[in-house]
């Protein structure tokens, strides 16, 4: 078994396109089929579904699957840790966020590119959780910030980061100089808000609706770029987590209010695949961690079904 087959398999199996894979490998189509073709016969058993195209993978071809993601991370990690003693950590950081916390994992990955400049990160913002714990469990993220539910990142290591804390976002003027604004108030604004379907949003509504209170936005988007544009005209209000918005610096025109009771606040963790041992690259982003958030260290945990 050779691992450029198993590189073939991955690439197929993400393109779902025979010719496509083939590009994204480098090689001419024949020469991806007929490692694959190879690779079936070394194990014995079927990895694809064809006709005249490619249709799925099979039973065995999922099996085949997981470990070939598994078994390209460890080749990649390995030449990472050699490499490592002679020119430092280098290669490249994929972390995965949700919307609710696509300007603070900035505090992470600046950090992590000072500390380690031969090291390229790559952030992919606006995931679902789902998304980004199916994806790291694929091995195609390394570590991302989520909303995390127990029952879904059975088997990873969780960081928990911050406890979210909301606050009104008006324009300059809007409200008189109050210190704090009640919910109920707040929530008769004209509103732009995050999308129902994203989950700081759906936490939002569900500790308001335990209060007796419901939130009816006029507006609703997975962005905070567009949630703080509708704002600054001077039309629109929005209710963020207060942590959003350190990482984006001044913003002027824009005026940040308390809201008092209830308290909505709900957990931002990071989640990384657990490794025995964890690569190079996760450790050197857990050692950032620890420095940025040090309640942390020691924290974590290893869920298990």
């Amino acid at each position: 078994m050779m691992l450029r087959q198993l590189e073939y398999l991955v690439a197929l199996a993400n393109e779902g396109h025979f010719a496509r894979a083939a590009e994204e490998c480098a090689v001419s189509q024949p020469a991806l089929s007929e490692g694959i073709r190879k690779l079936e016969k070394e194990l014995g058993a079927p990895l694809v579904r064809r006709s005249h195209a490619f249709q799925s993978l099979t039973v065995e071809g999922q099996t085949v699957l997981k470990w070939a993601r598994k078994l390209l991370k460890d080749h990649e990690s390995l030449k990472q840790e050699i490499a490592h003693y002679q020119h430092g950590l280098n290669g490249t950081l994929r972390i995965g966020t949700v919307p609710a916390a696509s300007s603070t994992v900035a505090t992470l990955t600046d950090k992590f590119a000072r500390a380690y400049p031969e090291v390229g990160i790559n952030v992919q913002a606006s995931l679902r959780s789902e998304e980004i714990v199916r994806q790291i469990r694929n091995y195609e993220l390394d570590a991302g910030l989520i909303y995390a539910e127990p029952q879904d990142v059975a088997g990873l290591l969780v960081y928990p980061l911050y406890a979210e804390e909301h606050v009104l976002l008006t324009a300059t003027g809007v409200l008189a100089q109050d210190a704090v604004v009640p919910w109920s108030s707040a929530l008769e604004l004209p509103l732009c808000l995050l999308d129902s379907s994203l989950r700081g949003r759906q936490v939002l509504d569900q500790t308001l609706s335990e209060h007796g209170l419901e939130v009816s936005p006029r507006i609703e988007c997975d962005s905070i770029v567009t949630l703080l544009a509708h704002v600054s005209t001077g039309n629109w209000a929005s209710i963020v987590p207060r942590q959003w918005l350190p990482p984006l610096g001044t913003l002027p025109g824009i005026e940040l209010t308390r809201l008092d009771d209830p308290q909505v606040t709900s957990q931002i963790s990071l989640v990384m695949e657990d490794d025995n041992p964890l690569t190079l690259m996760t450790r050197a982003l857990q050692k950032i961690i620890f420095e940025i958030f040090p309640s942390t260290n020691g924290a974590s945990s290893s869920l298990h079904n």
